[in-house]
């Protein structure tokens, strides 16, 4: 097993660097960049300009005509001076490749830089929006577990019953309903919409959070968590919830089972003994993936709708600004994050079934 990690964790570094040179070439043939929405903000609104460059409007010269650049769309007008030092500013005043490899060499130190218009390093502004989405991606992945498993199993050892067919037709209309077309519907009827206000519709706390005791924390932690959860569960827990099933189904109907059952076992030790361990591996396998689906994009939308100012909301607001430093920086965190919990989801396979060598798997398909 340590000589799979080992070239595993090897692997990260090629993998990394396609991954970042491959977006790098994309953001780069992309039109509209940092000094280009720089220029369509001095044409539409200059203040907003002055205050994330930290200039006046009198430095800007913006009443005076100047020589027009061609670079950049708009530019007419403006100052070349000031293009150049925007471009300073923004690091593309060097060569295409040498931004790269500086970016390289940055992000091996886990230097992301400071974002272009928050006045604020990268790692600061991602520890900020964190609380928010890893409180969504954590409990949302655990509660679809706890309610996707149980379920799952149920329905395949009462497959064709009442209970199955019932809980099959709750199981399509969630998956169909997009998580938020949900989130509205509860908006609407809990949160202030035509209807009721039970549920608060911003943030994580409210703001007397601080005056609560340890236990009204909790509960108004919760509370306002109530309705976001609520909305990425209904969508989450049907696909894991078939997939359970199918995978306990085809077990189930193993030769080893009737085998089981010819010795006289119970059937729940047959279930719990010898099913439950073959079933759950495709199940855990599949835990990386959909932890990182739930963190980094279901929850996107849901963050918007309920104005809760996590890292989907982060990535967005950075590509709509062109904020290349913030965009790179949750690109190469989501990334690692990804490839690493793909790892562990290798080695939990191990860990459920001893029977599995991923060392011998390997050289099996070299060969």
């Amino acid at each position: 097993m340590i000589s799979y990690i080992a070239r595993r964790l090897l692997l990260v570094i090629p993998t990394m660097l396609g991954i970042m040179l491959l977006n790098f070439i994309i953001v780069q043939a992309a039109p509209g960049g940092p000094i280009q929405q720089v220029i369509s903000q001095m044409r539409g609104d200059a203040s907003d300009v002055d205050s994330r460059l930290g200039g006046s409007g009198d430095q800007m010269q913006r009443d005076q005509t100047f020589g027009t650049d061609q670079s950049y769309r708009g530019a007419q007008g403006i100052d070349p001076a000031f293009i150049k030092q925007l471009e300073k500013q923004f690091g593309f005043d060097k060569p295409a490749h040498e931004r790269f490899f500086l970016m390289l060499k940055n992000y091996a130190r886990f230097d992301f830089g400071k974002s272009y218009f928050r006045d604020k390093s990268v790692i600061e502004v991602i520890k900020a929006k964190l609380p928010v989405s890893i409180s969504l991606g954590l409990w949302t992945t655990l509660l679809v577990y706890l309610i996707s498993i149980p379920l799952g199993i149920r329905k395949a050892v009462h497959d064709g019953s009442r209970f199955d067919i019932i809980t099959s037709g709750i199981v399509v209309v969630a998956y169909a309903v997009p998580s938020f077309l949900f989130a509205l519907f509860l908006i609407v009827l809990f949160a202030g919409g035509s209807f009721f206000q039970f549920f608060p519709l911003r943030g994580l706390f409210s703001d007397h959070w601080s005056d609560l005791s340890f236990m009204g924390k909790i509960t108004d932690y919760f509370w306002h968590l109530f309705l976001p959860l609520l909305a990425m569960v209904i969508s989450g827990f049907a696909k894991l919830t078939l997939l359970t099933k199918n995978s306990f189904l085809e077990e189930i109907n193993k030769q080893y089972v009737t085998t089981a059952r010819a010795k006289g076992l119970e059937e729940n030790k047959i279930l719990y003994g010898h099913i439950f361990r073959n079933a759950m591996l495709i199940v855990i396998a599949g835990f990386p993936a959909a932890f990182v689906h739930i963190l980094f994009t279901s929850s996107l939308l849901i963050e918007v709708l309920f104005s809760l100012d996590g890292l989907g909301l982060l990535g967005f607001e950075a590509a709509l600004s062109r904020d290349y430093p913030v965009m790179f920086g949750c690109l190469y965190m989501f990334t690692l994050l990804g490839m690493f919990l793909h790892l562990i989801g290798d080695i939990m396979y191990m860990i459920v079934d001893r029977r599995i060598d991923l060392n011998a798997s390997r050289e099996l398909q070299t060969q």
